[in-house]
């Protein structure tokens, strides 16, 4: 299975377990998330959720032979983009969290990672767009200049500036942002589930208020961005291993 799930007392740990290909997710792999995501809500035992791509890679992002699959039902894109949690969900990040795999970690609540991690929105390198909600979650996530970074040189940050900008709530070793995950979680079990469950509601109303009108901006930039001739070479200039050649058109 593309996906480890495992429950330690009242917490689910979901694994994505596809590093021969860097974790990039395939319809596979976002069923296997939605699966797990779906478990976590509808347990009333589990309380919180941790998602972890193991110790050398978090993921790179979608699949672009196969893609990641139909958004799901419940979860949306990958499993987990849209979701509206009820529970919080803390990410556990060692080495490349880039593209989608950014965009998984900016829709969990809480992030926890390794000197190893980096993050990133690269696919404007490649004529493309972040589609599920990086352009506008980063801007949330990280200070304003520093996300318009991100967002417009493709090029990754450290987890150390990461950290250093909030964006990381524990930098640990490397291989110990899965165990560090656990110990943050455990801080958090210990409290009223109701009282927490609440908390996490309030939180995602208010600072997803606005979350209709960038779900659509987001849709309209991506729809010029993949109808314009930059979008279709660079995604052969990917597929072909070159640089690519823009047109501005």
């Amino acid at each position: 299975m593309p996906v480890r799930v495992e429950r330690e007392g009242r917490v689910l740990v979901i694994e994505i377990q596809r590093e021969e290909k860097r974790n990039a997710i395939d319809p596979d792999l976002t069923a296997g998330i939605d699966a797990a995501m779906n478990d976590l809500e509808d347990d009333p035992e589990l309380w919180v959720g941790i998602i972890t791509g193991g110790t050398s890679v978090f993921s790179a992002g979608s699949d672009l032979r196969l893609t990641g699959g139909e958004p799901t039902p419940r979860g949306g894109e990958y499993g987990v983009i849209r979701r509206e949690h009820r529970k919080p969900l803390i990410a556990a990040v060692e080495g490349l969290a880039l593209g989608g795999g950014m965009e998984i970690v900016l829709a969990c609540d809480l992030v926890v990672a390794s000197r190893s991690a980096t993050f990133g929105l690269p696919e404007i390198k490649r004529g493309l767009f972040a589609l599920y909600g990086g352009v506008f979650r980063a801007t949330r996530a990280l200070p304003l200049n520093i996300a318009k970074e991100v967002v417009l040189t493709g090029d990754p940050i450290s987890a150390e500036r990461a950290a250093l900008f909030g964006f990381v709530n524990i930098l640990c070793e490397n291989g110990e942002a899965l165990s560090e995950a656990k110990k943050l979680a455990a801080r958090i079990v210990v409290n009223a589930p109701v009282s927490v469950r609440e908390s996490l509601r309030v939180v995602e109303r208010t600072v997803g208020a606005f979350d209709d009108l960038a779900w659509q901006a987001t849709k309209d930039a991506a729809r010029v961005v993949w109808a314009s001739d930059d979008s279709r070479e660079g995604r052969t200039a990917f597929l072909e291993k070159r640089d690519p050649t823009w047109r501005n058109r």
